[in-house]
């Protein structure tokens, strides 16, 4: 036998250009008309392919859910005894016989077989709780359908639709139950009703009246889990509760109820809702008179316009859960410094939060930062992301030191990229005081041999040396700290409270003062160098000094304003990110990005999302595709809610 598919599967295309079939779309977070015809088109450009299908090992002839009530008069104790007797057109004869003649046996009556078709399409992600809803409606379908097929031949109605009135003279009924999300639902909203936004529950009916065939082809209720699971929140009861309150909402429509046409109609659809659900023993009000009160409470509703949809979409994702929404990456890379920590350096529970749903979504979250691994590890351990069951530890992933220790699968090193020991050397001796007046007689010597000295080549030089020693001078007035990154070990010649303010403030692993700029030297690779000082002092005296001194042979960076960091040349985040992308077997179009700082700008030109924070450097956010909102107002969490799902 041929597998039984929901409709929704089949090509649906009316028998004659007149009858176009009927599409009850309802949504009772819009307050929007409701009812659309179908177009001559076919589901099938609608659906991904293929969709994932529940089976059920009950049904034996079906790929999905074929619940078959084989025996109609079997005992139900949630539904009324007689109700479903009125299904049945059962003819009685008699004839005069010669009495002692055995009376004719009683007609057998026609059993109403109903076939309740139950997918999950495919962009939900694999839960337990969907598969299990599916498997009790699985059950409860055809307990809903046999209670309103039963009452609509003596139900009194001034208002429904009479299409679908005396069910004796079909054979079986099917209905097909879809499982879909938010963006599945919304595409279908958008091409039925010309309504661009997502919704609980569409019901679209195929009966065709003027077809005389033995099959009731009631047609598709499809429900939106995510719209399902916060309504449920909203309402104070269960998800499968709520499913079921759109699932006989949405029977109602295909039955002829429209409760949009008039406050008449609606009353009479609000009562048959309550009826039903009550009768079933089913938790929770009807869906009409739910949405009532949620209005009558100040409930927000959806309106038309994208910017409104997405906002209202993502405060309701950080309110409730993502564990109905699949991600559209697979990988975050996340810096930490202004970006993953708010202004305090900490990361607020609710950026933990989203952090832990992400990953439990599978949604891999990779650290990609100017600290040291064992900072990073330090900072995520205070809100227990850091471990096996964390984002972060020593066998994970990730992008160290501006990019200049890259961590593979394990936490096995796949790249290192050092400091030139002779500029390390240089640099260390420039700031020394010993070395001070020998610089610039140096720099004068080189400027007289090279230019006159009444020339204005010699008075270029003579500005610039200058400026030199401005740059010495407040570096010797200040005591401004240099400090060697040695892989996990911070290195320094001299104790300084802003050098405490790394361990402290950023974690770091705290600094080792050593004796001498030779002992600091011997016998270790130096990956980076920070000078430590007030914002203002870098931008104006810092930078510009040792951008032109360590020129083509070392790059200057700055993650903070108040830090300035010199790398060696043509390295970056984004070229670590590169190389660890190569490692794990993915591309960049699988990544988003997220960060404020000039160090991260490869990164996020890198990624197919690059998120910049409002917080960040300019040059941040002239290359990122989205300026979030601060790190002081959870800007990861609100981009992880927004954007990554």
């Amino acid at each position: 036998m041929l597998p039984r598919f929901s409709p929704l599967l089949r090509t649906l295309h009316p028998p004659f250009p007149a009858d176009l079939m009927a599409a009850r779309a309802v949504s009772r977070s819009l307050p929007s008309p409701i009812t659309a015809y179908f177009r001559h088109s076919s589901y099938s450009t609608l659906l991904p392919s293929p969709i994932r299908l529940c089976a059920s090992p009950l049904c034996l002839d079906s790929s999905v859910f074929g619940w078959r009530l084989s025996d109609s008069r079997r005992e139900d104790p949630s539904v009324p005894r007689g109700l479903f007797e009125k299904l049945f057109a059962a003819e009685r004869g008699y004839r005069k016989v010669p009495r002692g003649r055995r009376k004719p046996a009683r007609r057998k009556r026609k059993e109403l077989e109903l076939i309740v078709d139950i997918c999950i399409e495919e962009q939900l992600p694999d839960d337990s709780e969907i598969s299990g809803i599916a498997e009790i409606l699985r059950l409860n379908a055809p307990m809903v359908m046999k209670l309103a097929l039963g009452r609509l031949k003596d139900l009194k109605s001034k208002t429904r639709d009479l299409a679908i009135d005396d069910v004796g003279c079909f054979e079986s009924v099917e209905l097909s139950l879809v499982f879909c999300n938010d963006e599945f639902i919304r595409q279908l909203n958008k091409e039925w009703r010309d309504e661009d936004h997502a919704t609980d529950v569409l019901s679209m009916s195929q009966h065709v009246p003027e077809l005389k065939i033995p099959i009731l082809m009631l047609g598709d209720i499809v429900i939106s889990v995510e719209t399902a699971a916060r309504q449920a929140e909203e309402r104070g009861h269960s998800l499968v509760d709520e499913i079921r309150i759109l699932m006989v909402h949405g029977l109602l429509h295909l039955l002829g109820f429209d409760h949009e046409i008039s406050d008449e109609a609606e009353a009479e659809m609000e009562e048959e809702e309550e009826l039903l659900l009550k009768t079933l023993g089913w938790k929770g009000k009807g869906l009409i008179r739910s949405a009532y009160d949620g209005d009558t409470h100040g409930t927000t509703h959806l309106d038309n316009t994208d910017s409104n949809f997405n906002g209202i979409i993502a405060h309701r994702k950080k309110q409730g859960s993502l564990r109905f929404y699949k991600p559209k990456f697979s990988y975050i890379f996340c810096d930490m410094d202004g970006t993953l920590l708010n202004s305090q350096s900490q990361i607020t529970s609710t950026t933990a939060q989203a952090l832990r749903e992400a990953s439990s979504r599978g949604l891999k979250v990779v650290i990609a930062t100017g600290k040291t691994r064992p900072a990073a590890i330090s900072v995520l351990k205070m809100v227990d992301l850091a471990g096996i069951d964390g984002i972060i530890s020593e066998f994970c992933p990730g992008v160290f030191v501006q990019g200049l220790l890259v961590y593979g699968r394990q936490g096995r090193e796949i790249f290192r990229s050092n400091l030139d020991p002779s500029l390390c050397r240089e640099l260390y001796w420039v700031f020394s005081c010993l070395s001070l007046v020998q610089n610039f007689v140096n720099l004068f010597s080189v400027a007289k041999r090279q230019t006159s000295a009444s020339g204005p080549g010699f008075r270029e030089v003579k500005i610039f040396a200058l400026s030199q020693l401005q740059a010495f001078i407040y570096s010797l007035k200040h005591e401004i700290p240099l400090i060697a990154f040695s892989e996990d070990r911070c290195l320094t010649l001299f104790g300084h409270p802003l050098v405490d303010t790394l361990h402290t403030l950023y974690h770091e692993p705290k600094a080792q003062i050593m004796p001498s700029i030779e002992h600091l030297l011997a016998g270790v690779d130096i990956q980076k160098l920070i000078f430590l000082d007030t914002a203002e002092g870098v931008a104006t005296a810092l930078r510009p000094y040792w951008a032109e001194a360590t020129k083509d042979r070392a790059t200057v960076v700055q993650a903070v304003p108040d830090m300035l960091e010199i790398v060696p040349s043509g390295t970056s985040k984004g070229n670590g990110v590169r190389m660890l992308l190569d490692q794990l077997g993915a591309s960049p179009e699988e990544i988003m990005a997220i960060g404020d700082g000039e160090n991260d700008v490869e990164m996020l030109e890198l990624a197919s999302l690059g998120i910049a924070l409002s917080n960040g450097s300019d040059k941040a956010k002239a290359v990122a595709n989205v300026i979030g909102v601060s790190n002081d107002e959870d800007g990861v969490a609100d981009a992880i809610y927004r954007y990554a799902f």
